[in-house]
């Protein structure tokens, strides 16, 4: 028997999505509340990966975006 591919469910995509960029954010929030104790390299590491995820949140809004445009038009291929 063949594996048959999971049917692409894009129906919640956006929520999905909105989910991802509130928990990015409150992971942000978290590391700057430990800056406050971090020595030079570990306030480094922690500022930059708080840059990284600064830039997954403006990807995230993106996909944001074009998932609530494909929603609008029911999900047409072109």
């Amino acid at each position: 028997m063949a594996n048959k591919p999971n049917r692409d469910n894009r129906s919640d995509n956006v929520e999905k999505l909105q989910d991802m960029v509130q928990n990015t954010i409150e992971n942000i929030e978290e590391a700057e509340e430990t800056l406050e104790f971090a020595s030079g390299e570990e306030r480094e590491k922690i500022e930059a990966k708080n840059h990284r995820r600064e830039e997954s949140i403006n990807a995230f809004r993106g996909e944001i975006k074009d998932e609530a445009q494909a929603r609008e038009n029911g999900y047409k291929t072109e």
